[in-house]
């Protein structure tokens, strides 16, 4: 449907009411999507947009863009999801499997043939002729396609894997893909490990006859695109691999099940979940702790327990959510048990501290770290050290009579012990010290015009030490001096601006911490950004600060002045008077 561009007839923003009905018919046609997953699809509060437009062979179809990805289309009636959707949420349609190579020819409009659906052990998905259903390439679980099924599973068997499967309305790489910010499909391992044998992968000649065949035009033989290579492996990259392993025995432990190649990243970053995991039981968490807030659990103890240089991050593991781990601890692994104590919260209620994997786990040596870089400004190779501040005068045009004695010119740059030293000498070399009360100095026709307003002329006639002192660095150009170790001194005029923390509410009431003047400690915002993300696991956002050319503004997602505190203070050491907005962190047991 989508393989040619299609014609946009109207472009408008989603009404209220709409959109509850929207997510209601969701709701009922893909009922294993939970509240908090529809909330996601649809939220309340961004925009929405709703197109209407007309595919190429004349279908009027609506079609629903979310981030400026199309998320849903509807055709007649019926709603379906696409690709972007289905690559988040991949189970919540049947789906059947087909070789990489076939990809091409759905993208150019072709439909599924039976003779190119591959078979897995547990069988093809139970559907009827009309049922809505996904296409996956083997070795992937991501769905390629969408589409109707032609006929039921029974008579697709019935048929010996003849004739039509899928009637294809939607795939990856036609135009509706290419609507949106055209990024691949992710790699989801299959529930169940599949091994192909050669001639499955290498031929397909039939497959690929039967799939042109279904196609408007004539049939197409241009071999697959890189974007199709992607998707494969090949069968000599494949024996490579085994080579590679066989050879280099230290990468043992990185094989796959099958033996064949390097663990994918999902995989890389579950290893990591249940490393992280039973460390943090072993090692950190108490029994006295418990029951346990499963976000406290994941921020305070798991990150912390996470190897120097890597980075845990769940939304790249095949769970995506820390619930869902958990659920696989509790339910497959039975090593601790999560409730949800109060509505929406989940706790960790109780620890098997007995289980054979707990017990068995054996913290590693290596350093660990939590996630705080090491990166300093323009620096990346050495730890970061906070700067010396110190506050420095500069003599202006007004004072430079009473500096003069002490060859200092107007320009110059005193700190505040060398300004009470030159006031001080210049008040004893002109005697000007009260001889019935020496804690007055009197004032002279210089301090006079230096110091004394013009109302004050005729009214005083001495002045205090302190205030003497208080009066001429007043009257100064304020500067500061940076010193940062192993670097030349830098001078900077006016005072320091503290890093200012500020918490901002965005569509939706939704809350981002902001940070800037980060730059003028000489720490760089890209680094705690990245810092701040790996900690609390929310997005950040670096832009300009407006007006100022140099100065960049992180953004992170959430209240995290808590966490945007303890970053600065504990590990960047930077004293506490220069951070401002730390009283802005969210009270315990309130949200806002």
């Amino acid at each position: 449907m989508f393989a040619k561009p299609f014609r946009v007839k109207s472009n408008t923003v989603i009404k209220g009411s709409d959109r509850r009905k929207l997510r209601a018919e969701i709701s009922n046609t893909y009922p294993t999507l939970s509240a908090e997953d529809l909330s996601e699809l649809v939220p309340n509060k961004e925009e929405l947009n709703v197109l209407k437009v007309y595919a190429h062979k004349g279908d009027a179809v609506t079609i629903y863009v979310l981030h400026r990805n199309p998320i849903f289309f509807e055709l007649e009636k019926y709603i379906y999801p696409t690709v972007y959707t289905l690559w988040r949420y991949p189970d919540i349609l049947p789906a059947f499997m087909t070789w990489p190579a076939v990809l091409q020819k759905l993208a150019g409009g072709a439909d599924l043939m039976l003779p190119g659906v591959v078979v897995p052990p547990e069988g093809l998905p139970d559907v009827n002729q009309g049922d809505r259903c996904a296409v996956t390439v083997v070795k992937n679980r991501a769905p390629v396609a969408v589409g109707t099924a032609a006929v039921s599973t029974s008579e697709m068997l019935g048929l010996a894997m003849k004739g039509r499967g899928v009637s294809i309305l939607h795939a990856y790489m036609d135009s509706l893909w290419a609507f949106g910010d055209k990024t691949g499909p992710p790699t989801i391992l299959p529930l169940h490990n599949m091994e192909f044998a050669e001639e499955e992968c290498t031929s397909g000649g039939e497959i690929e006859e039967e799939a042109s065949a279904s196609q408007d035009g004539d049939p197409e033989t241009d071999p697959p695109s890189d974007g199709l290579k992607e998707l494969s492996l090949s069968q000599e990259e494949s024996e490579g691999g085994q080579e590679q392993v066989d050879e280099e025995e230290h990468l043992e432990d990185n094989r796959t099940p099958q033996g064949d190649c390097a663990p994918s990243p999902h995989e890389q970053m579950d290893a990591l979940l249940v490393r992280c995991f039973l460390h943090a039981l072993k090692s950190k968490v108490k029994k006295s702790e418990l029951p346990l807030l499963t976000s406290t659990f994941l921020r305070n103890h798991m990150f912390s327990c996470c190897p120097s240089g890597k980075q845990l991050d769940i939304k790249k593991s095949s769970y995506k959510k820390l619930s869902k781990f958990l659920q696989s601890m509790q339910q497959q692994h039975h090593v601790v048990q999560v409730k949800e104590l109060s509505k929406g919260v989940e706790s960790i209620v109780e620890v098997d501290w007995k289980h054979p994997e707990l017990r068995s786990f054996c913290p590693p040596e290596e350093g660990m770290s939590e996630d705080v870089p090491t990166q300093d400004a323009g620096h990346s190779d050495m730890p970061y050290h906070p700067p010396e501040i110190t506050l420095l005068y500069t003599v202006t045009a007004r004072l430079e009579p009473l500096f003069h004695g002490s060859q200092k010119k107007k320009g110059a740059v005193l700190s505040p012990g060398e300004v009470r030293t030159v006031v001080t000498e210049y008040v004893k070399k002109n005697e000007l010290v009260d001889e019935e009360n020496k804690n007055y100095v009197n004032i002279n026709p210089t301090l006079c015009d230096c110091l004394l307003d013009k109302f004050e002329y005729q009214e005083v006639g001495r002045l205090k030490w302190d205030d003497l002192f208080s009066r001429t660095m007043d009257r100064m150009q304020q500067c500061y001096q940076l010193q940062f170790p192993g670097r030349e001194p830098v001078i900077r005029k006016g005072q320091i601006e503290p890093i200012d923390i500020s918490v901002a509410s965005r569509g939706s009431n939704k809350k981002v911490t902001l940070m800037k003047n980060l730059e003028l400690y000489g720490i760089d915002p890209a680094t705690v950004a990245a810092a701040l993300q790996h900690r609390v696991q929310a997005s950040s956002l670096l832009s300009p600060v407006p007006g100022s050319k140099d100065k960049v503004l992180v953004q992170i997602q959430g209240n995290q002045v808590q966490h945007v505190g303890s970053l600065l203070l504990d590990h960047y050491q930077i004293p506490r008077k220069y951070i401002q907005g730390l009283e802005k962190a969210q009270k315990p047991g309130k949200k806002k």
